[in-house]
């Protein structure tokens, strides 16, 4: 797959979760605004994209009802790993009260 998401042409991995919460467009808020301090970071109502040094994560709390969609891209397996152990941890530290649990499936 080529993409010009992360500025090269180079193949990319992409992973994807969808978090059921009653509150994905807080968390979505929570996410952008905490990185924003560092990092690039669009936002909107019910979109986000964060712009990390190892790819790029964007949310989305309109597309399904109840649920943060959260699909990151990496040039490699080391940066997605770890692009998905960055966000995840964040997500669960906001939410603790939900008790929220974040999955990764691999996506096209």
């Amino acid at each position: 797959m080529d993409t010009t998401e992360l500025g090269t042409t180079q193949p990319v991995l992409v992973t994807e979760a969808r978090v059921p919460t009653n509150m994905p467009r807080r968390y979505l808020h929570q996410l952008c605004k905490h990185f924003q301090h560092r990092l690039p970071v669009t936002l909107d109502d019910w979109q986000g994209r964060i712009d990390f040094p190892a790819g790029v994560c964007e949310l989305d709390a309109a597309a399904i009802g109840g649920v943060l969609r959260m699909r990151l891209t990496a040039r490699d397996q080391d940066e997605l790993a770890h692009l998905e152990d960055v966000v995840a941890r964040h997500l669960e530290r906001f939410a603790f009260r939900d008790e929220i649990k974040v999955d990764w499936t691999p996506s096209i």
